[in-house]
Protein backbone atom coordinates (compact mmCIF):
# COMPACT_ATOMS: atom_id res chain seq x y z
CA UNK A 1 0.00 0.00 0.00
CA UNK A 2 1.28 3.37 -0.83
CA UNK A 3 0.78 6.49 1.38
CA UNK A 4 -0.25 9.76 -0.65
CA UNK A 5 1.52 12.91 1.21
CA UNK A 6 -0.39 15.74 1.39
CA UNK A 7 1.44 18.88 0.55
CA UNK A 8 1.08 21.39 3.07
CA UNK A 9 1.67 25.50 2.05
CA UNK A 10 3.12 27.97 4.04
CA UNK A 11 2.44 31.00 4.11
CA UNK A 12 4.70 33.70 5.08
CA UNK A 13 3.30 37.10 6.00
CA UNK A 14 6.00 39.96 6.20
CA UNK A 15 5.69 41.88 9.08
CA UNK A 16 7.36 44.93 10.35
CA UNK A 17 10.06 44.50 12.63
CA UNK A 18 12.30 46.62 14.71
CA UNK A 19 15.67 47.32 14.62
CA UNK A 20 18.34 47.76 17.69
CA UNK A 21 19.03 51.30 18.37
CA UNK A 22 22.58 50.73 18.40
CA UNK A 23 22.36 49.74 14.52
CA UNK A 24 20.24 52.94 13.56
CA UNK A 25 22.49 55.17 11.30
CA UNK A 26 21.54 58.55 13.09
CA UNK A 27 22.12 56.85 16.54
CA UNK A 28 25.35 55.89 15.50
CA UNK A 29 25.86 59.64 14.12
CA UNK A 30 24.82 61.12 17.02
CA UNK A 31 27.05 58.90 19.10
CA UNK A 32 29.91 59.92 16.65
CA UNK A 33 29.46 63.81 16.81
CA UNK A 34 29.58 63.50 20.89
CA UNK A 35 32.60 61.17 21.02
CA UNK A 36 34.03 63.78 18.56
CA UNK A 37 32.88 67.02 21.04
CA UNK A 38 33.25 65.71 24.48
CA UNK A 39 35.88 63.56 24.07
CA UNK A 40 38.41 64.60 21.38
CA UNK A 41 41.33 66.57 21.24
CA UNK A 42 40.04 69.49 18.33
CA UNK A 43 37.03 67.28 17.54
CA UNK A 44 39.46 65.22 15.35
CA UNK A 45 39.76 61.18 16.30
CA UNK A 46 41.20 57.92 14.12
CA UNK A 47 38.88 55.48 13.40
CA UNK A 48 40.75 53.08 15.88
CA UNK A 49 39.69 55.09 18.57
CA UNK A 50 36.01 56.23 17.41
CA UNK A 51 35.83 52.17 17.35
CA UNK A 52 37.08 51.92 20.85
CA UNK A 53 34.70 54.12 22.32
CA UNK A 54 32.06 52.19 20.38
CA UNK A 55 33.15 49.15 21.83
CA UNK A 56 33.22 50.87 25.46
CA UNK A 57 29.68 52.08 24.89
CA UNK A 58 28.37 48.36 24.79
CA UNK A 59 29.13 47.44 28.61
CA UNK A 60 29.40 49.20 31.72
CA UNK A 61 32.76 47.04 32.49
CA UNK A 62 34.16 48.61 29.78
CA UNK A 63 33.52 51.92 30.33
CA UNK A 64 35.22 51.64 33.59
CA UNK A 65 38.40 50.38 31.41
CA UNK A 66 38.43 53.49 29.61
CA UNK A 67 37.60 55.86 32.42
CA UNK A 68 40.56 53.97 34.55
CA UNK A 69 43.07 54.23 31.28
CA UNK A 70 42.72 58.10 31.85
CA UNK A 71 43.70 58.24 35.00
CA UNK A 72 46.23 56.06 34.79
CA UNK A 73 47.64 57.48 31.56
CA UNK A 74 47.63 53.53 29.96
CA UNK A 75 45.29 51.91 28.02
CA UNK A 76 45.23 48.16 29.36
CA UNK A 77 42.62 46.83 26.88
CA UNK A 78 44.18 43.99 24.50
CA UNK A 79 41.67 44.23 21.93
CA UNK A 80 38.45 46.01 20.69
CA UNK A 81 35.42 45.28 18.30
CA UNK A 82 35.53 46.97 15.41
CA UNK A 83 31.45 47.80 14.36
CA UNK A 84 30.82 47.96 10.76
CA UNK A 85 27.48 49.95 11.72
CA UNK A 86 29.80 52.20 13.22
CA UNK A 87 32.36 52.56 9.98
CA UNK A 88 28.56 53.14 8.09
CA UNK A 89 27.67 55.85 9.93
CA UNK A 90 31.18 57.37 9.95
CA UNK A 91 30.44 56.91 6.06
CA UNK A 92 26.73 58.40 6.54
CA UNK A 93 27.99 61.97 8.49
CA UNK A 94 30.39 62.49 6.03
CA UNK A 95 28.01 62.50 3.48
CA UNK A 96 25.64 64.75 5.23
CA UNK A 97 28.29 66.82 5.94
CA UNK A 98 28.61 66.44 9.63
CA UNK A 99 32.08 64.88 9.68
CA UNK A 100 34.72 65.56 7.38
CA UNK A 101 38.04 63.13 6.87
CA UNK A 102 41.61 64.60 7.67
CA UNK A 103 45.04 63.35 6.90
CA UNK A 104 44.82 61.05 10.17
CA UNK A 105 40.93 60.25 10.85
CA UNK A 106 38.11 62.28 10.82
CA UNK A 107 36.80 65.48 12.56
CA UNK A 108 33.21 67.28 13.05
CA UNK A 109 32.52 69.80 10.78
CA UNK A 110 30.72 73.14 11.46
CA UNK A 111 27.15 71.61 10.71
CA UNK A 112 27.89 68.76 12.87
CA UNK A 113 28.96 71.23 15.43
CA UNK A 114 25.56 72.67 15.32
CA UNK A 115 23.99 69.16 15.31
CA UNK A 116 25.75 68.09 18.32
CA UNK A 117 25.01 71.50 20.34
CA UNK A 118 21.37 70.40 19.42
CA UNK A 119 21.62 67.13 21.24
CA UNK A 120 23.05 68.68 24.16
CA UNK A 121 20.48 71.27 24.42
CA UNK A 122 18.65 67.98 24.93
CA UNK A 123 18.68 66.65 28.20
CA UNK A 124 16.51 63.31 27.32
CA UNK A 125 19.28 62.59 24.35
CA UNK A 126 22.05 60.42 25.00
CA UNK A 127 22.32 60.51 28.75
CA UNK A 128 24.69 57.20 29.51
CA UNK A 129 26.90 58.18 26.75
CA UNK A 130 27.39 62.22 27.53
CA UNK A 131 27.83 61.10 31.02
CA UNK A 132 30.70 58.59 30.04
CA UNK A 133 32.35 60.89 27.30
CA UNK A 134 32.23 63.94 29.56
CA UNK A 135 34.12 61.61 32.48
CA UNK A 136 36.86 60.01 29.73
CA UNK A 137 37.29 63.69 28.73
CA UNK A 138 40.04 64.50 26.78
CA UNK A 139 42.15 62.49 28.22
CA UNK A 140 41.92 59.34 25.61
CA UNK A 141 44.76 60.00 23.21
CA UNK A 142 45.81 58.71 20.10
CA UNK A 143 48.74 58.03 21.38
CA UNK A 144 47.68 55.98 24.16
CA UNK A 145 45.41 53.78 21.51
CA UNK A 146 47.89 53.66 18.49
CA UNK A 147 50.41 51.78 21.52
CA UNK A 148 48.06 49.47 22.19
CA UNK A 149 46.89 48.69 18.59
CA UNK A 150 50.71 48.58 17.54
CA UNK A 151 50.62 45.31 19.70
CA UNK A 152 48.19 43.85 17.70
CA UNK A 153 50.75 43.55 14.93
CA UNK A 154 51.32 39.55 13.33
CA UNK A 155 55.02 38.28 15.19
Amino acid sequence: MVEVLERSRLRFERRPSSVLAEHRPMYKIGQVLLILSLASRGGKSSLPRLQLFNWALKSAERKEQLVLAVVEKVLQVPAWGFDPAMAIAVRIAIAEGLVAENSTGYEISEAGDLFVKEILNNADLFGPERSFLSAVGKGLTEGMVEVTASGWEAK
